[in-house]
């Protein structure tokens, strides 16, 4: 397994935001975080990416527990991110964003001796190619359609090499073509470089096509993990998450006996 969390937690004043949550992740495999809003999944996939640090557990990649390490140290290990509002510098060409990441990959964000316009631009094309987008190279992030700064961010998320892809709702906003175009290039990708990739979606049509795995949180807890069709047919799936979640409504009875 290339990532192995056991028992991760994490609590706020007290109240359990995760608790005793494991899962793996396999190289070359796609895993969906999937859950309710307030389930616990952001707090989990910023915990395995070191925004967070956990209360209790472990975070093992690559044979290194890398719980509570800062995001930067996580991602010189071989860790790829993306989130869920593309983050890239509108001002700059795409070539430029992707040029960049390569210099931070390097740790040379300065030089006197030698112009940064020319800095890894081969390498930079490559992967701009990779992704579909070298023939928007000389464009400014600014004016290109949302599906394509998805594109270019996927780029830059693979300018350190990683082996573990982070990716926090990586169609959020797009068009259903633009979800599905994404998707299968990165799962084209994930194949190609061996890489594992953890990912959370709200779009279940993404999740139960392109996951190989799906893991379910609810109010913290792990409460299914298996393939599409597993988790899909959970009974306990089907009751907080894809039917009614009726049993995730509050409870509070107030004056006049409504429900709130």
């Amino acid at each position: 397994m290339l990532l192995r969390v056991t028992n991760l937690s994490k609590s706020f004043d007290g109240i359990k935001a995760v608790d005793a949550v494991s899962f793996d992740v396999a190289a070359g495999r796609l895993l969906a975080l999937i859950g309710p809003n307030g389930a616990g999944k952001s707090t989990c996939f910023n915990m395995v990416n070191g925004q967070l640090k956990p209360s209790a557990g472990s975070i093992i990649f690559k044979g290194n527990d890398i719980a509570g390490m800062r995001a930067r140290d996580i991602w010189r290990l071989g860790v790829g991110r993306t989130f869920q509002i593309a983050a890239t510098f509108n001002s700059m060409t795409v070539l430029e964003n992707v040029q960049m990441a390569l210099a931070s990959r390097e740790r040379r964000l300065f030089g006197l001796w030698k112009p940064a316009a020319s800095w890894h631009a081969d390498e930079a094309m490559t992967l701009l190619d990779e992704v579909g987008m070298a023939g928007h190279a000389r464009r400014a992030c600014g004016v290109l359609a949302y599906g394509d700064v998805k594109r270019v961010e996927l780029a830059i998320a693979l300018s350190n090499r990683p082996q573990l892809l982070l990716m926090d709702e990586p169609t959020a906003g797009m068009a259903p073509g633009e979800r599905n175009e994404l998707m299968a290039l990165t799962r084209r990708l994930v194949a190609e470089r061996n890489i594992g990739v953890l990912f959370t979606e709200h779009s279940m049509d993404v999740v139960f096509e392109y996951a190989d795995r799906l893991i379910v949180l609810a109010r913290g807890k792990l409460i299914a993990e298996g393939d599409a069709n597993t988790v899909r047919n959970n009974p306990r799936v089907q009751e907080v998450y894809l039917g009614t979640g009726k049993s995730f409504a509050p409870r509070a009875t107030f004056a006049g006996g409504v429900r709130r």
